[in-house]
């Protein structure tokens, strides 16, 4: 059976109101961002010990940890950067969960350096690093096809699941990620990251690049959904669906525009007779 979860700070930045607007949608699991305005990566332990209780409190799980490591130009200090990976493994034990969503750089500062091909290297390099110790510690990272990194069209993420070649780095699918640069998430992209498939972010943009809710765009959402379940997806539908706002680092919706977009992924889920919890 497949479970819904949700960026859950695309409702509020109050992990109280983010709580409480989930139960009344029945999402048990949050993809966890932010509180406070503040990212989880820089929330203070005392901060993560608050989430927990929340969430404990209201029998919430965390699906995974929605981290931005690796959303960072790729000549950022590599040393430097570390402390980031290790605070996010630490983050992620913290609150239960063994996933850690996370990218594969921006081209670096310097515009001239920007041709992918030259620093495909050193992005693999920093990601077969972070990927062992992720292993070590337990984890599994999920790499998301972030527009503007390097994995952001097909092949080039493509290109990182088969190089790197370890069951603790795995793919998310992000369908309008994937329009919004020009790439075919269904059949196309699903096809190809099948076999690294670990985790669904659920949003949908159209074609003139407005994002609206699952089945509105074109990400052809119905096909897809009945696509993951003849192949036996069993993972996480996680909503992010920057309804109000889309950051570089985090999206918005509020909470009655988040209410619209569990309420059209639900009823495409309750269309087809899918058993969701």
């Amino acid at each position: 059976m497949i479970r819904l979860s949700a960026f859950a700070d695309e409702i509020a930045a109050d992990p109280a109101i983010q709580v409480a607007v989930l139960l009344s949608e029945h999402i048990h699991f949050v993809e966890f961002r932010s509180a406070w305005e503040t990212n989880v990566l820089d929330l203070s332990d005392q901060q993560i010990t608050e989430v927990r209780r929340i969430f404990t409190a209201n029998q919430i799980g965390v699906s995974a940890l929605g981290s931005p490591v690796g959303k960072v130009p790729i000549d950022t200090s590599f040393e430097a950067y570390q402390q980031r990976v290790e605070r996010a493994i630490v983050v992620a034990q913290a609150l239960g969960t063994s996933s850690i969503r996370m990218f594969s750089f921006y081209p670096p500062t310097d515009p001239a350096d920007s041709d992918y091909a030259i620093w495909r290297d050193e992005a693999l390099r920093r990601l077969r690093l972070f990927t062992e110790r992720a292993r070590a510690a337990g984890m599994i990272l999920l790499h998301e096809n972030e527009k503007g990194i390097y994995g952001d069209t097909i092949a080039r993420n493509v290109d990182l699941l088969q190089s790197i070649n370890d069951p603790a780095f795995c793919s998310v699918l992000d369908p309008a990620n994937y329009l919004q640069c020009a790439q075919t998430p269904y059949p196309d992209a699903y096809e190809a990251i099948l076999p690294w498939l670990r985790s669904v972010h659920v949003k949908d943009v159209r074609a003139d690049g407005k994002l609206v809710v699952a089945g509105a765009g074109d990400a052809r959402w119905p096909e897809l959904l009945q696509r993951l379940r003849q192949d036996g997806y069993d993972g996480f539908l996680a909503l992010e669906p920057h309804l109000a706002a889309a950051g570089q680092y985090q999206g918005f919706s509020g909470p009655e525009l988040f209410r619209q977009a569990s309420q059209a992924l639900q009823h495409l889920l309750q269309q087809m007779n899918w058993d969701y919890a």
